[in-house]
């Protein structure tokens, strides 16, 4: 492989998340014994005796900020990843306090160790920092959406938090970049953490599955963002940019591409508007983002569209009623938790390592 300008020893944190579980595979195929990442104690399958995680993790609680600061001088840690966070919805509602130590103190802890360490932090949040009243611009999707610019407007426990840990973390290290990221779509740690895994899981065991008409997001590949945070390690890029794919969909649009390419049963996916979904947790509307200043730093191609197919879009919504071609769910695996399975190193399969080398994606 080339040669990468990263300051190592690299540190992820949040490895139970979607993005952080990734990024922690695809760091250490890249630098190979310089990758650590932080095992929270509730994951407990990390370091369970016999996982198949490998090396590199440390079982340390991020929200004790000593033993954070020890791992860090012992380690000597130069660059960190951190995509903590806790993004149940309903809990955070019901449980503001932990919401607050998961996505506000924990990011701040981190922060300041890395200050403290003079490493180069990369924070990864969320674009439920807005409320999703913008405009829509009609259809499926729209050119625009939300700037780096635009005022936050949180309407969850979650979206305020994360909105908060942005403002303290550039406010006590304003060096560090802070990404704001689309739903991420990739394999998660549990199985059921992720948009696709727990979709596909209603699907699966055969039971319906109901998503909003008016909830829009920017997806995007976590095969794409691992390769962003790659380039943002190398390249000092401090303060705040969106990363968010160029084909926003409704999560009802999201579930329609999985149930299809998937071979699922079509009348499994019900569809609603979000003000059906009742109080709470509160939903937003279209919080779809414009990524033109990261494109501006890193070029037009940085983040591709999921799903990566045009022919995986959905075009109405009953799309996923006609097809051409036999679904299966190793597609999903294949074209929807990553792109180019025949010839890319970097899909999130091939990273994976539960996923015995060799495999198809059929297993």
């Amino acid at each position: 492989m080339q040669e990468y300008n990263v300051a190592l020893p690299l540190l992820v944190v949040g490895i139970p998340g979607v993005p952080g579980f990734n990024a922690f595979y695809y760091f250490r195929t890249l630098f190979p014994g310089q990758v650590g990442g932080i095992a929270p104690p509730n994951a407990p399958e990390l370091t369970a005796p016999g996982n198949p995680f490998g090396p590199g993790l440390f079982p340390v609680d991020p929200e004790d900020r000593q033993a954070l600061g020890e791992l860090f001088r012992r380690e000597g840690f130069k660059t960190v990843i951190d995509a903590s966070g806790w993004c149940a919805l309903k809990p955070a509602e019901l449980d503001p306090v932990l919401a607050k130590r998961l996505n506000v103190d924990i990011g701040v802890n981190v922060m300041e160790a890395a200050r403290e360490a003079g490493a180069r932090l990369i924070r990864l949040s969320t674009d439920l920092v807005f409320d999703g009243l913008l405009e829509s611009e009609g259809g499926f999707a729209r050119a625009s959406g939300y700037s780096e610019d635009h005022p936050v407007s949180p309407v969850t426990v979650y979206g305020k938090m994360m909105a908060d840990s942005e403002r303290l973390i550039l406010a006590g290290y304003p060096e560090a970049t802070v990404l704001r990221i689309a739903l991420p779509m990739g394999p998660s740690l549990n199985g059921h953490a992720g948009a696709i895994d727990w979709i596909e899981s209603r699907f699966r065991k055969g039971k319906p599955a109901t998503l909003y008409f008016d909830e829009v997001r920017s997806n995007l590949y976590v095969q794409d963002l691992n390769r962003l945070l790659l380039r943002c390690a190398e390249l000092a890029a401090p303060g705040l940019f969106h990363a968010g794919g160029p084909r926003p969909l409704s999560l009802y649009n999201i579930a329609q591409v999985i149930n299809k390419v998937g071979g699922y049963a079509p009348e499994l996916l019900m569809g609603c508007p979000r003000a059906h979904a009742g109080p709470m947790p509160p939903r937003a509307g279209d919080v779809s983002m414009d990524s033109g200043k990261l494109r501006a730093l890193f070029g037009a191609n940085v983040l591709s569209a999921w799903p990566f197919e045009d022919s995986d879009c959905p075009s109405g919504p009953d799309w996923h009623f006609h097809r051409t071609e036999a679904g299966r769910p190793e597609f999903i695996r294949q074209r929807l938790n990553g792109y180019g399975w025949l010839d890319r190193w970097d899909h999130p399969l091939r990273l994976d390592p539960r996923v015995p080398k060799g495999n198809s994606g059929s297993g």
